[in-house]
Formats: structure tokens, sequence, C-alpha cells
């Protein structure tokens, strides 16, 4: 049951809205008992075969918590492996054991096959989450709670299919909060709010672009000069509004039942560096990288050549979280060879911005990207030589008026058209309106600063005074017809990108 689609608006969010309503008149464990109930019907209803796999790492979890809370010294160690042991053993083989088995055929030359295993969705995000906790009670940061309240703090339904990684210590007091199990009409009217603005994000914008990138980077395409260019900045800025959008959606249906959730983007591409880029792109990813395998490592605590490794390694883990194949491998591996040159260049230049670091930045994150959206190393490698002119210029029929301008430069371009790339659809506009929003608007935190919409407060009122977001007739009927926009552009529902992850 995806976010944007009818049954989820019309049918799901109301009966849960509605039993939320009811049952809190009992009390706030009655409310959280039914959110885990329905956020468990939630998962069950993308593949029901997979839900005992979920609430088999709920108990087990919670029970290796309880195991640990008991015990002392070395015992505590031996607990916490054996639950790292068992999260990471859960997780590489339903997402990592067909990447081995190939990796390994080829290199013996055997070219073995892959099995007939199914990625549980969300297994990355509920997984991750519980090491995360399982890793805090070790250090005495965590406890178990009631097992209510730990059930609904994996399986949270806003959360449980694409994230974000959510952490204990933010979650657990606000489940536990006397006030849970009342609906406020300012978290409906903010939640509702922020819930179709990511809505339009993904209808409006992210699926408009899918056109223009998924014949580009389709294997056999053989791209040229105009249609890498294209491809690339929209798959830039569709995986940019696809997965915000999921983001504000989740925030938004978090925040009516009155519980914020940590946020994951701060506009990304109006980065100066690639460290800036990873403080504001899937933020509570890039925390978890952060505490629980950069800063274990050593961080940069033991000196420079130390501190590069410990990036390359981070970088490339979590290259391969996103996906068991060798693209997200590259992938993060550009990012931390970035990380590394930017490190680098700041112990020998300083550290003082230049004008050109933004354009350089989001270049670099847009050329990264290529193996990101690239279903193979061959077709990446096919986008690189396009994108460096190395596969011919075919300019639409249009300009074949200008052959005697571009003769006149040294260039003679086809003009057979640009095969892959509709000028007369919804895409070039698109893809204009999403430069803007995501390089110079400012972002859905910043438009709901006075209602504190997520956990963080890292926020500042927008420069544009009339999108200070507060509730009046005129953003309600701007909410509504933006509402409306969406629901009729939802005639063919697609999935979030990040499912897949």
């Amino acid at each position: 049951m995806l976010f944007n689609s009818f049954g989820f608006l019309f049918i799901y969010l109301p009966v849960v809205l509605a039993g939320y309503a009811w049952l809190g008149r009992y009390g706030p464990r009655a409310a959280m008992a039914w959110l885990t109930v329905a956020s468990l019907a939630f998962y069950g209803y993308w593949d029901v075969r997979y839900l005992p796999l979920l609430l088999a790492s709920i108990a087990g979890n919670f029970w290796l918590a309880r195991r640990l809370g008991a015990a002392a010294g070395a015992a505590r160690r031996r607990w916490l492996w054996a639950g790292l042991g068992a999260n990471l053993l859960l997780l590489g083989y339903f997402k990592y054991m067909n990447f081995f088995v190939l990796a390994i055929g080829t290199l013996t030359g055997q070219h073995g096959q892959p099995w007939a295993i199914v990625l549980p969705i969300g297994i990355s995000f509920f997984t991750f989450t519980q090491i995360a906790f399982l890793v805090d009670c070790y250090r005495g940061a965590a406890s178990e709670p009631g097992i209510v309240q730990y059930g609904l703090f994996v399986s949270y339904f806003p959360h449980l299919i694409a994230g974000p990684v959510l952490h204990h210590r933010e979650m657990m007091p606000q489940f536990a909060d006397p006030a849970q199990g009342r609906l406020r009409a300012a978290n409906v009217a903010v939640g509702l709010s922020i819930f179709v603005i990511g809505l339009a994000k993904k209808t409006l914008i992210a699926d408009n672009l899918s056109d223009m990138v998924a014949p580009v980077y389709a294997a056999g395409a053989h791209p040229q000069l105009v249609e890498a260019w294209i491809a690339t900045l929209a798959y830039t800025l569709q995986l940019y509004f696809d997965f915000s959008g999921y983001s504000d959606m989740a925030i938004g249906l978090s925040r009516l039942f009155g519980v914020k959730l940590p946020l994951n983007f701060n506009s990304p591409y109006k980065a100066r560096d690639i460290s800036d880029f990873w403080r504001c792109w899937h933020m509570t990813l890039s925390r978890f990288l952060r505490d629980y395998l950069y800063v274990p490592l050593g961080g940069n605590r033991l000196g420079p050549a130390r501190r590069y490794a410990n990036l390359m390694v981070t970088m490339l883990l979590g290259g391969l979280w996103h996906g068991a194949g060798w693209t997200f491998v590259l992938w993060g591996g550009l990012h931390g060879l970035y990380l590394v040159i930017q490190h680098a260049w700041r112990g020998w230049r300083g550290g003082a911005a230049r004008w050109w670091h933004q354009p350089l930045t989001l270049m670099a994150v847009m050329l990264a990207w290529v193996t990101f959206r690239a279903p193979d190393l061959a077709t990446a490698a096919d986008v690189y030589r396009a994108l460096a002119g190395g596969a011919g210029l075919s300019l639409p029929h249009g300009l074949a008026a200008s052959g005697q301008l571009f003769a006149s430069l040294g260039l003679h371009p086809g003009f057979d058209g640009v095969r892959w790339i509709d000028f007369g659809g919804l895409g070039p506009p698109t893809l204009a309106v999403a430069a803007v929003l995501a390089l110079w608007a400012p972002n859905t935190q910043e438009i709901f600063f006075h209602y504190e919409p997520a956990i963080e407060r890292i926020f500042h009122a927008p420069t544009w005074r009339w999108l200070d977001w507060h509730p009046s007739p005129a953003w309600g009927v701007a909410m509504l017809t933006l509402f409306l926009g969406c629901l009729l552009s939802m005639n063919k529902v697609s999935e979030f990108l990040y499912f897949q992850f």
C-alpha cells in the first residue's frame, strides 16, 4: 500500500485515525497498541509472507535487549555480538546472498545462478534501527521498554518502508507521552499540510521526470551528449523529490498522531561541500554511519591517513547498504574519494568558502548519481562516455536551421532528433521548476518553521514571507487545490525509488 494510492488515502488512513481517536479515550497504551497493530497490518499488506519475519525480528531483538540489560561484564559483550550477528546475517541473507553468489561465480568462472530470494521491503531500515538500539543498550544509553512501545518503535508505519532510521532516545519518550491518543486540531492541520506537500513532490514532480530518465539509463540505450546530460540532471532531481517527498509524507503522517520524526533532508543540493551534502542528505542514515561505523573505526582521532581510510570504508559500506551491486559500491567509493579530496584540500588551502564550491559540489554529486541509477557498470560507462561527448552530438529537428551557426563554431552535430527526450511533454517544464525549487526555494521545514514539524530545530523562517505557513483560509484553499492536483495525477501509481533499498 503506497502513500500515494487511493486505498491508503481513503481507506487505511481514515480507519487508523478513527481507531486511534476512539481507543485513545482508554489511555495512551491502548492508542499505542492500535498503532502497532495498524503498522503491522500496513507491512503485511505488502507481502504477508514476510510479516512473521518482521515479528520474529522484533521479538528476537526485544529479548536480546533484555538479556543485555541483565548481563554484566564479558557476558554483555557476548550478547551484543550475538545480536549484531543475528541482525547482520538476516540482512546479509536476504539482501546480499545473490550478490556474493554471483561474485564468487564470476571469480571462479562457474557463473553461479542467483537464488530465488525476494527482498523483504524495508528490511534495511528496521534492521539498522534495531542494531542501533542494541548497541546503545550495551553502552548503557538505552534500556528495553515495554513490548508494545518497542514493537511500535520498530514497525511504526510512517517510517517502516523507507525510513527515516529512528533512534530510541527520540521516539520512546513520545510513545510514552500521556497525551498520546488525542487527535489535536493543530497537529492535524500541520500534518496534513506537510503530507500534501510531500505528495505533490512525488506525484507532480518526481513522477513527471521519470520518463526523461528511464529510457536513457536502460541497458543498451547508448545515449548521446544532450540526452545523457538532460537525463542525468533529471534523475538528480527525480531522486531528490521522490525521497524527500516520501520523507515529508512520513513526517506529516506521524504529526497527525502528535509524534515528531527526525529529518532526512535539509536542502542538500545547496551544500557547499561533500561533508555538508551528507549532513543534509538522508540525514538519519548519515548519523547512523557516523555514530556506529565511522566513530568506532577511529574517526579522525588517529591521524589523517587513518581518517581517510575510515571515510572510504564508511562510504563503501554506505554504498553497499543502498543495494547489492557493484554500481552501488562504486557510488559509495566515489563519495568516499570526494570526502578524502575535500579534507585534503581543506588541510592544504583552508576552509574559506568560495562561490564555486556549491556548483562544483552539485556537479560531483550529479556525476556520482550515474552509477547509482545505472542497472550495471556497462550502462554507467555508456552514460559517462556520452556525458564526455564520446558518443556524438545529436540535436532536435527544430534546430536544423542553425546548422550554419554550429558549423561556424567548428561543430557539425546531427539533427536527427533527441531519441529519448520528449520536449513536448511535461518533463522539460517540470525539470525547470524542480531545479528552481531544489536550488533556491525554502524547504518544507522552513515553510513550517513556527510549528516545529520535526524533532530538529535547525531552521529559520522562509525569506519569502508569503511562504510562512499558518492556519488560514488562504493556506487551506492552497493545500486543497494542491491535493486535488495530486489526485488527478495519480492515474498511474509508481513506487518510491528508495523502496528497493
